[in-house]
């Protein structure tokens, strides 16, 4: 909106701007590839998606990273294979269905959450008939909902909830190594370096937010006086 060249004040907000449509959707669209770049070369989650992409790769044996290439190199390549075939199938369904697709936005929402609802609870319950797992995802979709409710974000506990179980047992083997000292968290400089980067965000993030609330409350006490 800043860097956007508007035709006057009514471009934004009113009549609407195809540069604000089509700038988050071309930045949403470039985040996968890097998201996939990074897991496969690096082993690095930077998304939601690519956190449950690791946990997916990890129950068949294989750890991405550097050598991922060499140990499961056809896997590899036929996933990036893969890829490249459904792009060019959803360039050509996109063009001759967008029209449609457009059209699934009528669907009043509440069908919507029902038939969301009931695919959930038949696949939960084909998968170990049993009832403990319905009441679970009846738990975590409360959870969800209430997430929701509050705007707070959903994908960093996605996260945690997957690579969670991975960073405990790297902790374990790393203070085994060490004989219980914990120093060996901090005892390289790539630790200290990525700390110190996380640190750093962190008090930025925050100042931000900081930032953000006076300045929505001195609105708020310029509108109401």
């Amino acid at each position: 909106k800043r860097l956007a060249k508007r035709r006057g004040d009514i471009e934004f907000g009113q009549i609407g701007s195809i540069r604000g449509v089509a700038a988050p959707e071309a930045a949403g669209n470039a985040t996968a590839g890097t998201a996939m770049g990074a897991l496969l070369a690096l082993g690095l989650p930077t998304s939601a998606t690519a956190a449950i992409m690791i946990a997916a790769f990890q129950q068949y044996g294989m750890q991405p990273g550097p050598l991922l290439f060499e140990r499961s190199g056809p896997m590899v390549w036929t996933l990036l294979a893969s890829l490249f075939i459904g792009l060019v199938i959803l360039l050509v369904m996109n063009m001759q269905f967008a029209v449609l697709w457009a059209k699934l936005l009528l669907v009043p929402r509440h069908y919507l959450y029902a038939g969301i609802t009931v695919l959930s609870v038949l696949g939960v319950y084909a998968i170990s008939a049993a009832l403990l797992d319905l009441w679970i995802l009846l738990g975590v979709g409360l959870v969800g909902f209430v997430m929701r409710r509050y705007e707070i974000p959903l994908a960093p506990v996605l996260i945690a909830v997957i690579l969670g179980p991975l960073a405990e047992t790297e902790l374990r083997r790393a203070l085994t190594v060490s004989e219980g000292d914990a120093g060996i968290l901090v005892s390289s400089g790539i630790t200290i370096t990525l700390y110190s980067i996380l640190a750093l965000t962190l008090a930025f993030t925050a100042y931000k937010h900081v930032r953000a609330s006076k300045k929505a409350k001195e609105d708020a006490q310029l509108i109401n006086a």
